[in-house]
């Protein structure tokens, strides 16, 4: 698997490349080529070029949920293309979401994506490529992750609290151990893990990047610190809607990395 970060909250100085809130993988594994999430612009297009990506061999967007800054460039990136791209997500990806008055949702409605894209909606684990995983809805396994009310979703013509339930991942699968790639989280970054595990059927956690929507100092950081210690995780790039200051108690107690648009992970 070849992974190189598009977009983050984070970038380095002298490489062109700029950062925004929200997040985009261009991801390799052997001769399949895809995206996990488009950010918040199409600003991931740009930074693409300037790593010398070529996103005419991109057949396959994975949404990871349909916040717009997961899923806001996907508007720029259909409309730069002459075919129509392949989709997965979660049944509830491109459903009405907002927060009060802020539109919080895709850029495109259901009935307006299924005309523009051949759109794979499930709520299943979906194989992208030889050895990734979508993993589609992840259950509720672990006693101090629970499902964070952010904002409301149209459903069936009304808006309803949003948990967030479209939220996913995926898992690369090895003859080693399973590496997990997220986008934010709100399903709980553990039950994301347990879930992998059970789909895979292996335990070795190699590593993880993504966000982890761990935003305050609390009992849930504490605990999930001590998971990560207990599965023995090697790598870890904590990232997007991960708070400084969480990533910086973090530290104190696992090999953190740093994660920046431009970063590439090899395994």
């Amino acid at each position: 698997m070849r992974l190189v970060v598009l977009i983050d909250n984070c970038t380095i100085n002298g490489r062109n490349l700029k950062g925004e809130g929200g997040a985009s993988y261009y991801i390799e594994d052997e001769d399949k080529k895809f995206l996990l999430d488009t950010g918040a612009s199409g600003l991931f297009m740009e930074n693409a070029k300037n790593l010398d990506i070529n996103l005419d061999d991109i057949d396959t967007v994975v949404l990871s949920h349909g916040h717009y800054d997961h899923a806001g460039g996907l508007r720029d990136f259909i409309e730069s293309r002459d075919d129509k791209i392949n989709i997965i997500c979660h049944p509830l990806s491109f459903n009405k979401k907002k927060k009060g008055n802020t539109n919080m949702g895709a850029p495109y409605r259901k009935d307006e994506i299924i005309k523009l894209a051949n759109v794979n909606f499930s709520d299943k684990p979906v194989k992208v490529s030889k050895n990734i995983t979508y993993l589609g809805q992840i259950p509720y396994t672990v006693d101090f992750e629970n499902r964070k009310l952010m904002g409301e979703i149209e459903i069936d013509g009304e808006y309803k609290d949003d948990y967030i339930m479209d939220d996913s991942a995926l898992l690369y699968d090895t003859s080693d151990g399973i590496y997990i790639i997220t986008g934010c989280s709100h399903s709980g970054i553990c039950n994301i893990i347990e879930y992998a595990k059970k789909v895979s059927k292996k335990d070795n956690v190699l590593g993880i990047i993504g966000g982890t929507h761990l935003q305050e100092i609390n009992n849930q950081l504490y605990k999930t610190i001590d998971y990560f210690k207990a599965n023995n995780i090697k790598e870890l790039y904590p990232c997007h809607c991960t708070k400084f200051y969480v990533k910086a108690e973090m530290f104190k107690y696992l090999n953190i990395k740093d994660a920046h648009v431009g970063l590439e992970i090899n395994w």
